[in-house]
């Protein structure tokens, strides 16, 4: 078979059913993971879990054949969202996991996000799983397959971690027809919130909106909902529940940096100041500021959750976040992205101020941006495409390089990434002002243009 290198990403494998990812791919996956983890020496069990999407029971089905017959055993921990596969890391007896989910992807997606002990296997690593897979030298083996059901202890987990509640809230909860459906109305009723639930069936076609918080259209339902059960808060998921959408009672959406803003504030003021809290590039000026104000130290990183991952390990850093609305808990949890989770803290946290979301923020210096914009370009050229944007605005402005260019113009700024997900390029702009604003992505987007790119 012809292994397509281009969906072994930055931090998975991912790609699009039946075109470059089919049952044989990941049948070659599981017999290159088992190579992977004898060449380290690791030996051991492996969770594999799985979303709702049509496609993810063939692939599951090749993955756990290619793995059980190189002679690994498998602990399938069956349809769950993908932070309870990393959740089982902690719990179950096993050296690794496989989950096997296309994230926030539209439906024609599916892939693989795989970890190592409790640390996920990315950038190189994800290489040298190609490199294994290609060279097609497997061990030998035959591994059993035991069932695990995880979500019964999970929910007990995260209600113990939360803790009783100041006051009782009345939220919505959009699971997007996405598999943390087979979560959500559990967990909140044992949180003991009064809850609305929107399309929390388990559907991996979608058939309501696309579950991926981060787009403006998709939280249209929430944001109706809450405003008209009068509720203090909503909710929304991504496909695999790793991804939060907030939006606060007067139907207004909370974007990922700001919800941070939170989680930032809560942490220091309960663990005390001086902590490095970790964020991506996307982030608003805002939640660096602000993150200082309440005596943290703002590090901005590479998006994609491996990395956060990382750079918050190697930091010790209590808490991390993107503007994508994936949120990662090392003090009190376990220093993976849980939306659920993050769901649970951040209403723990309204609750205990007596305050309401929007009033939390208040004192937030306001910015006027863009949210986070997707500009299709052939998947080849995006990188090279950021590369031309460093140089030509570095000539004439201050270039953040950390992740793309974050290009600073004093009284705003703007960013052009590659997605390492998608064959797009990602774009935010923000300013004091509206006009300013149109100024800011008037002369980037007119840059991308002459590029060939159509923003």
């Amino acid at each position: 078979m012809t292994l397509s290198r281009e969906i072994f990403r930055q931090y998975d494998v991912r790609g699009i059913v039946g075109r470059d990812l089919t049952a044989d791919t990941a049948y070659v996956l599981g017999c290159a993971y088992a190579a992977y983890l004898k060449g380290r020496n690791v030996t051991g069990s492996v969770a594999v879990g799985r979303d709702n999407r049509p496609s993810g029971g063939e692939l599951r089905d090749a993955l756990v054949r290619g793995l059980t017959e190189c002679g690994l055993n498998v602990v399938d921990v069956g349809q769950v969202p993908t932070p309870l596969l990393y959740w089982a890391l902690n719990h179950v007896d096993v050296a690794g996991g496989i989950q096997v989910t296309g994230s926030h992807n539209p439906p024609e997606y599916n892939g693989f996000k795989l970890s190592l002990g409790t640390e996920s296997i990315h950038g190189g690593e994800i290489q040298s799983l190609y490199a294994l897979a290609v060279a097609g030298v497997f061990p030998s083996g035959k591994g059993t397959v035991r069932t695990q059901s995880i979500i019964d202890s999970y929910v007990e987990d995260i209600v113990a971690r939360t803790g009783k509640l100041d006051r009782r809230l009345k939220v919505v909860v959009d699971c997007g027809n996405g598999v943390g459906a087979l979560v959500a109305p559990q967990l909140f009723d044992a949180l003991d919130v009064e809850w609305t639930g929107l399309f929390c069936e388990s559907d991996g076609t979608f058939p309501n909106h696309h579950p991926d918080p981060t787009v403006v259209e998709n939280l249209q339902d929430l944001i109706k909902a809450v405003r008209d059960t009068g509720a203090d808060l909503g909710v929304g998921f991504d496909g695999d529940a790793d991804r939060i959408g907030v939006v606060d009672a007067d139907g207004n959406i909370v974007w990922g940096d700001h919800v941070l803003i939170l989680y930032a504030r809560d942490v220091l003021e309960r663990t005390g100041p001086g902590q490095p809290i970790v964020f991506d590039v996307k982030c608003s000026q805002a939640l660096p500021d602000e993150i200082r104000k309440a005596k943290g130290v703002p590090v901005m990183w590479k998006t994609g959750h491996s990395l956060m991952k990382d750079k918050m390990h190697e930091l010790h850093a209590p808490v991390g976040g993107e503007m994508s609305g994936h949120m990662f808990f090392t003090e009190g949890f376990y220093g993976h992205d849980d939306a659920l989770y993050g769901a649970a803290r951040l209403i723990r946290i309204v609750a205990a101020s007596g305050k309401s979301l929007s009033g939390m923020l208040s004192n937030v210096p306001k910015f006027v941006s863009t949210p986070e914009l997707r500009v299709d370009v052939e998947e080849a050229r995006k990188f090279g495409i950021v590369e031309h944007a460093i140089a030509h605005f570095r000539e004439t402005h201050e270039v953040i390089d950390v992740d793309g260019a974050r290009v600073l113009f004093g009284d705003g700024w703007g960013l052009i990434r590659a997605s390492n997900t998608q064959p797009v390029l990602v774009t935010r702009y923000e300013a004091r002002t509206d006009a300013r604003l149109a100024e800011i992505r008037g002369e980037m987007e007119q840059w991308l243009r002459s590029q060939g790119v159509s923003p």
